[in-house]
């Protein structure tokens, strides 16, 4: 262990996909001040978007769609896992307990350190990539997915992002965090300098660049299929196309349109975390005004997981018909009629 990792300097902790990844970072300790206020504010959101994803996941469950859509339901229990543990990250960190012991240490890295969120956030990131994929080859090549597309490779995707996020979060968590003097150092223990800015080039570029390109590349190609479909329907009106496939291209057209807002939306809420964690890693001098940058991230990053699940509410219909449901005054008002 160098001297450089057991010394923290006095530059600011970044957040990235839920947890606390930093190079020459302070520790993780209690927030005073304008922080504080922040991490209260961000475990509010956490736990509003804990909530949110968990009502979700009953709708999709009641309206018969996690069958039909087992990825989405995959991705709103990812971030229902993610929030729970930011939850439990942030509630930890305000309280500032005195870590000790081997209860303290595995606390310090799993939980405070943001290992087991940063797990679920990442696995979320992977698996809109393979909802992404999954929509392409549906839309684009749709003989292609009917005759070879089968459960199996769903469910093996589904594992692999579990296991590699696992690899990149929770053994990289372990391997360079530590306790000192009761306080928690997250993701800050490298063996070299070298190792430390190759691991996070690899983080951006697997987590971020390269989700990215799958996203527009993707979603580019079945706009303009989507676009052709439309024509080709408006053409057969006239002489009386099918209801039902039209229901049924519907259906499909707002699925689509859902997850694209929902990648879109993720690939803007993380893109100032990435940027400038990658920043605050390659520079060799503390870079000023990177509390900003680091404040921002945390809000943004939160408030995706917050506002995912009411894009799902207001943009899948059979999820929207469950909710609405559920709600009293609606229950009162179909009585009465």
């Amino acid at each position: 262990m160098t001297n450089e990792s057991t010394t923290a300097s006095s530059s600011v902790a970044l957040s990235t996909s839920g947890g606390i990844i930093t190079q020459n970072t302070d520790a993780v300790t209690s927030p005073t001040g304008a922080d504080y206020y922040v991490q209260c504010a961000v475990l509010v959101i956490a736990i509003v978007a804990m909530a949110a994803n968990g009502l979700i996941v009953y709708a999709l469950v009641a309206s018969k769609q996690h069958k039909k859509h087992l990825l989405i339901l995959h991705q709103n229990a990812l971030d229902l896992f993610a929030s729970f543990f930011m939850v439990i990250n942030y509630a930890l960190r305000i309280c500032n307990i005195y870590l000790t012991g081997a209860f303290g240490y595995w606390l310090c890295t799993l939980i405070i350190s943001g290992s087991f969120n940063g797990w679920g956030v990442c696995t979320s990131i992977i698996n809109l990539a393979i909802i992404t994929v999954e929509r392409y080859l549906k839309v684009v090549h749709p003989v292609w997915s009917k005759n070879k597309l089968r459960n199996w490779m769903i469910y093996s995707a589904i594992a692999m992002a579990w296991i590699v996020s696992f690899i990149s979060s929770i053994v990289v968590g372990i391997a360079t965090t530590a306790v000192i003097d009761g306080i928690c150092y997250g993701f800050m223990f490298w063996a070299s300098k070298t190792a430390n800015i190759i691991y996070f080039v690899w983080y951006v570029l697997s987590y971020y660049v390269i989700i990215l390109i799958i996203f527009i590349f993707c979603y580019w190609h079945i706009l303009i299929v989507i676009r052709r479909q439309a024509r080709v329907m408006a053409g057969h009106s006239a002489a009386g196309s099918s209801a039902a496939q039209a229901q049924s291209n519907q259906i499909q057209t707002n699925v689509i349109k859902t997850m694209i807002i929902v990648c879109a939306f993720c690939a803007v809420c993380y893109l100032p975390g990435y940027v400038g964690f990658m920043m605050i890693n390659i520079s060799p001098v503390p870079i000023p005004g990177m509390e900003v940058v680091y404040h921002l991230s945390q809000f943004l990053e939160t408030l995706y997981m917050c506002a995912n699940p009411f894009i799902y509410a207001t943009k899948f219909d059979p999820v929207k018909q469950v909710l609405l449901h559920m709600i009293p005054c609606k229950k009162n008002s179909g009585q009465g009629t």
